[in-house]
């Protein structure tokens, strides 16, 4: 399922100067952001907590999500490059896979672990501060990755719509409305986090059990589905 040549220019594509920028700016400002709150407040779990949920998971890691999980295959459905990868012997579900992996590995490298480097910052991973948001920027990156890597497949807005769900849902509607809550990846996240970190330190209005199982259904459905799609992208010589 797992092809190196696809993944290979996934990496380049996702890689390139403009996005990089990008990829490296958000951690970049996590990790100054963790200094500054260092040098003048000092080490303190709760405010170690509170950075690492409102910005690293809160913002950032669904931010990387929307760009290599859309940046993996949508500018090539745009651009209608995607011609190339569907003209070759492969099976499209094997091309989703693979840029499913690459979109999860970016997002990975580039928002789990600055976030456990800002936790060290923080608090040095007092009370496992560091190490369950870690944890939850990790299962969140597989969720995003295939949601977003969904969305970039069957609409040419995917950008503007990850945005509006992962800044406008999570963040606005999610902290507001008890039922937005269930359905919001941070929230499945922060359930996992909730059992590596001290007591109170991380809360989630979702059980553990159910955010589990929400995180595993959302990535595999996502996923099958987006293989779906790329089956209906019909070449010319095929009609």
């Amino acid at each position: 399922m797992y092809n190196p040549t696809v993944a290979r220019l996934t990496y380049r594509a996702l890689l390139g100067r403009r996005r990089a920028l990008i990829l490296f700016a958000l951690p970049a400002l996590l990790l100054l952001l963790a200094a500054a709150v260092r040098l003048f407040n000092g080490a303190d779990d709760q405010i170690a907590a509170d950075v690492l949920g409102g910005f690293a998971l809160a913002t950032m890691v669904p931010l990387i999500g929307v760009i290599a999980g859309t940046g993996a295959i949508g500018p090539e459905i745009d651009d209608g490059s995607i011609v190339y990868l569907l003209s070759k012997p492969l099976k499209r579900p094997s091309i989703i896979f693979t840029k499913l992996i690459v979109a999860i590995a970016v997002t990975m490298v580039f928002s789990a672990v600055p976030t456990f480097l800002a936790g060290v910052i923080l608090n040095g991973n007092g009370q496992q501060v560091a190490v369950a948001y870690t944890v939850a920027a990790l299962v969140a990156s597989i969720a995003y990755s295939a949601l977003f890597l969904l969305l970039g497949t069957v609409s040419r807005h995917a950008v503007v719509i990850g945005l509006v769900y992962a800044l406008v849902w999570e963040t606005l509607f999610g902290s507001l409305i008890d039922g937005a809550k269930t359905l919001s990846v941070q929230q499945w996240a922060l359930a996992v986090a909730q059992k590596v970190s001290g007591e109170g330190l991380v809360t989630s209005d979702v059980g553990l059990p159910v955010a589990v199982s929400l995180l595993v259904g959302v990535t595999v459905l996502a996923t099958w589905y987006a293989g779906q799609k790329l089956r209906t992208l019909k070449l010319a010589g095929e009609e």
